[in-house]
């Protein structure tokens, strides 16, 4: 049966309610009572103290009040008749003295009247100072209430297992039936009760530690800037010592890059041990439990949904609050490290891991056309790596790149956002790594784009790793190059846009269809400049290395004895030597090799006298920086009696200075007479006033005052364009009888003379796009635009070597591309192969390099078949490299 029945009396109104009544098979006597001397339960160690009327005090003033002491159990006294009845005295609490003035008290005498004086007004300190002590009163408060909340759960919770024990030793009597009591399971008890007073003050302890580990930094931290004011003067400008502190881990969390995840990491451990450690004062669970219990409500906070008890619920609500802000501080800083990878990835700031790459500095409206070029050259190895690094944003870049409608046939093309002349940014597109780096000139003003490049040069020559490859660079003023050479030395290789556009315009003045030839030569997608050493030619002569070759035309020798000079139209009897190079025109740098010697006819002589150069009548239409240069060129290129007329909005006096200051001598002119208009281009009445219809060439130039808006200079050289032509087409409605000069009538040439009854038009194009407009609109006949200049940049980029030969073909001396009647080489109606044809040419010391037929729309470079003989007609034309006249 149980042992307290349902009937037992209620447990009387005093604190000894928890010991139970003796069962009644129990002994009665005073000598089992004396078995146990001590109290073998712990009471509370408040002390109450009852009130009583000696012990009053005089009434407080209303500014403070006294607290009297506790009532005491032990002493209960009765309240005084005129307050109403009170509460049992042991569970009473704090009780107030009473405020209320006694009668017998006699009022004061009426004081004399004093001048009323104002307080001064407290100061911050001290404000500072009563808040602190209230902080400080109102956390001793809060840790009192919750350490005798949690004593007083410990105290019930013992209880009850001391409970259990005690029922669990009679159960053990009733059975023995003997009369004496258990002694040793009473010593073993009362050495448990002892042990738990040390396993009691640890837990205590541990709690009050973590509450000061949490606390205290708080209240430091808030009231740290106050000391420091006591401490140093007043007028003192010394920085507070909590700005300094914030200051110190602002800069720590900036220079350090795991400072984020390194704190955030310190605040989940001190997180997890504060929170173990509290656990450990409020529960039964050993510190490693604990610990492991506080880790697992930070990873989860729905973890505490388990607990028991007001201390336990607290202690865990909180440290889930804690694992809370963890774990938002933790999503946080992962989502900032991705979202700023991403950004550095769209913004182009990552760093390329390439070798043997092509890396271009800046962007320019040439960008397209040299990408264009660099994708062809590559892909017979199967494409490429092409690194743009400009400053730009990335994706902007990549937009434009995927707008251009080409095929990069393999090629990867990485854009970068960085500025050429940091350090820096150089390294991170492996700069040290590229093959060769091709440095574009800015739109704008040309000695500024100029200034830009021989910057860039001088960052490029300051990279510690050095260089692999070459620097091409794009220069705009012809004045600036022997500077950047003299900064890059050996590694730099020029390029003039302006000089370059300006020779072809020349060559094509005099030889209108060299444009074409020219554009075959100069790109990739054709025949171009290919240079390599065949140890199998060492000994044969230049006269057999040149049918040595059935995919491919010699037309030059890089010469080891001479330091690696390039030769062009060398001598027949020049005999290759160790180490020599051969110069070919071919379609790829795979697809030729040399075979035996082909059968050929032997070359008979051919003694044709050439026709006589007649004068030319040539206009320009425009002002040019560098047209001093174009002046002088000319006058090497054209017979004497020719006149060149300068047509532009340029004062003569002016326009006269401006030559002078270029360095143009005019006394020094032979073959050319100027002729000075003014007047501007895109008026038709101007342009009414010359004599359109009388000129062989007319060059329309991109003027100098619009050459920063390449959108401007090419509206108004369209515009001059189209009333060029109306105008003539109005004064030569049919057409006239051919003019006789130095071409047949009736060849390519010469229909190109008088084709619809007009003068030879070649328009200067700075954009591309305008110049795709021209061509599908056949309203030009020749258009030169800086798609060239790309297509020189990718050749040179490609093999440096290629410069010379471009320079040489450029020069006013030397050797150049000329178009060629086929009567100075064979006779009418002659059966011929190309070798033969070859052969011929080089008794005129000229090399052959193509021809085009009569009734074809183009010119064929490095014919595919060279031995089948076929008829010719006069009126067919070879592309050769010859001397110039």
């Amino acid at each position: 049966m149980p042992l307290d029945p349902d009937n037992s009396p209620p447990p009387p109104p005093h604190r000894d309610w928890f010991f139970p009544p003796a069962p009644p098979f129990l002994p009665s006597s005073s000598s089992s009572r004396t078995l146990s001397h001590r109290t073998p339960f712990p009471s509370t160690s408040r002390s109450y103290k009852p009130y009583s009327l000696a012990d009053r005090r005089p009434p407080p003033t209303p500014r403070s009040r006294s607290r009297s002491p506790h009532p005491s159990p032990e002493q209960p006294s009765p309240p005084p008749p005129s307050a109403p009845r009170r509460r049992d005295p042991r569970y009473a609490g704090v009780r107030r003295g009473d405020a209320r003035t006694p009668p017998t008290a006699a009022a004061p005498a009426a004081a004399p009247p004093v001048p009323e004086r104002k307080s001064p007004p407290a100061s911050a300190a001290t404000l500072r100072w009563s808040g602190l002590v209230s902080a400080a009163a109102i956390l001793l408060c809060f840790a009192s209430l919750l350490r005798t909340n949690f004593s007083l759960h410990d105290q019930v919770h013992h209880l009850r297992g001391q409970l259990a024990a005690a029922t669990a030793k009679l159960q053990s009597c009733i059975v023995v039936m003997d009369s004496s009591l258990d002694m040793s399971g009473m010593f073993s008890y009362q050495s448990d009760d002892d042990s738990s007073v040390p396993s009691r003050s640890l837990k205590n302890f541990s709690l009050l530690l973590s509450l000061s580990a949490l606390y205290v930094p708080i209240v430091i931290l808030k009231y740290i800037d106050l000391l420091s004011k006591l401490r140093r003067p007043q007028d003192s400008e010394e920085v507070a010592i909590n700005k300094r502190l914030a200051y110190r881990v602002d800069i720590f969390l900036s220079l350090h890059p795991y400072a984020k995840p390194l704190v955030l990491l310190v605040a989940t451990l001190l997180l997890i041990g504060l929170g173990g450690l509290a656990l450990y004062g409020v529960t039964e669970d050993s510190l490693p439990d604990c610990l492991w219990l506080s880790w697992t409500f930070v990873a989860d906070a729905g973890n505490h949904a388990n607990a028991e008890g007001f201390g336990p619920k607290l202690v865990s609500v909180s440290i889930s609050i804690g694992g809370m802000l963890i774990f938002a501080m933790m999503l946080g800083l992962v989502t900032d490290s991705i979202s700023e990878k991403f950004d550095s990835l769209r913004k182009g700031r990552s760093e390329v891991i390439e070798q043997s790459h092509t890396l271009i500095l800046g962007w320019s409206d040439k960008l397209g056309s040299l990408l264009n070029q660099i994708s062809i050259a590559n892909e017979s190895l199967g494409g490429g790596t092409i690194v743009v690094m400009a400053e730009r944003d990335k994706e902007e870049m990549e937009a434009d790149i995927a707008k251009m409608e080409f095929d990069l046939k393999g090629t990867a093309v990485i854009c970068r956002s960085g500025s050429p002349l940091i350090l820096a940014d150089l390294k991170k597109v492996s700069v040290s790594k590229a093959r060769a780096i091709v440095v574009l000139a800015v739109e704008g003003n040309a000695d500024q784009s100029d200034a830009r490049a021989l910057r860039i040069v001088l960052s490029l020559t300051g990279v510690k790793e050095g260089l692999r490859g070459h620097i091409v660079v794009e220069l705009s003023d012809l004045d600036n190059e022997v500077l950047v050479k003299l900064v890059g030395g050996d590694l730099v290789e020029t390029v003039v846009a302006h000089d370059v556009i300006g020779r072809l315009m020349i060559q094509c003045a005099r030889q209108p269809g060299l444009a074409q030839i020219w554009e075959d030569i100069l790109g990739f997608e054709n025949c171009e400049f290919y240079i390599k050493r065949w140890p199998q030619l060492v000994g044969m002569q230049f006269e057999d290395v040149l049918i040595s070759f059935p995919d491919a035309v010699p037309c030059g020798v890089k010469m080891a004895a001479y330091g690696g000079k390039i030769i062009l139209n060398p001598d027949d009897c020049y005999v290759m030597q160790e180490g020599d190079e051969v110069l070919v025109i071919a379609e790829d740098d795979d697809t030729y090799a040399p075979a035996p010697l082909p059968k050929v006819k032997e070359a008979v002589y051919i003694d044709i006298v050439r026709h006589e150069r007649y004068p030319q009548k040539i206009l320009l239409c425009g002002m040019r920086r560098d047209i001093d240069d174009m002046i002088v060129v000319l006058d090497a290129f054209l017979a004497p009696g020719s006149e060149l007329w300068m047509f532009n909005d340029v004062p003569e006096i002016d326009r006269e200075r401006k030559l002078i200051e270029g360095g143009l001598d005019f006394s020094r002119l032979e073959n050319i007479t100027l002729v000075h208009r003014e007047g501007n281009a895109v008026i038709r009445r101007h342009l009414e006033s010359l004599p359109l219809e009388s000129f062989d060439s007319i060059l329309i130039l991109a003027d100098e005052s619009v050459e920063d808006s390449a959108i401007q200079a090419d509206s108004r050289s369209l515009a001059t364009l189209l009333l060029i032509r109306d105008i003539q087409a109005k004064r030569l409605p049919y057409k006239e009888a051919f003019r006789g000069g130095s071409f047949s009538e009736g060849s390519w040439m010469g229909d190109m003379l008088q084709a619809s009854d007009k003068s030879v038009i070649i328009s200067e194009i700075l954009d591309p796009r305008t110049k795709n407009l021209l061509a599908m609109s056949k309203i030009s006949d020749y258009v030169l635009s800086n798609e060239l200049v790309s297509m020189a940049l990718a050749m040179v980029a490609e093999d440096r070597q290629i410069n010379y030969v471009l320079e040489e073909l450029f020069a006013e001396e030397g050797n150049e591309l000329q178009i060629r009647q086929s009567e100075l080489y064979l006779r009418e109606d002659e059966e011929l192969n190309f070798f033969e044809v070859m052969l011929r040419a080089r008794q005129r010391k000229e090399v052959v390099i193509g021809y085009r037929l009569k009734d074809a729309e183009r010119a064929i470079i490095n014919p595919p078949d060279k031995v089948s003989r076929r008829r010719w007609s006069r009126k067919d034309v070879f592309v050769a490299i010859a001397e110039k006249e």
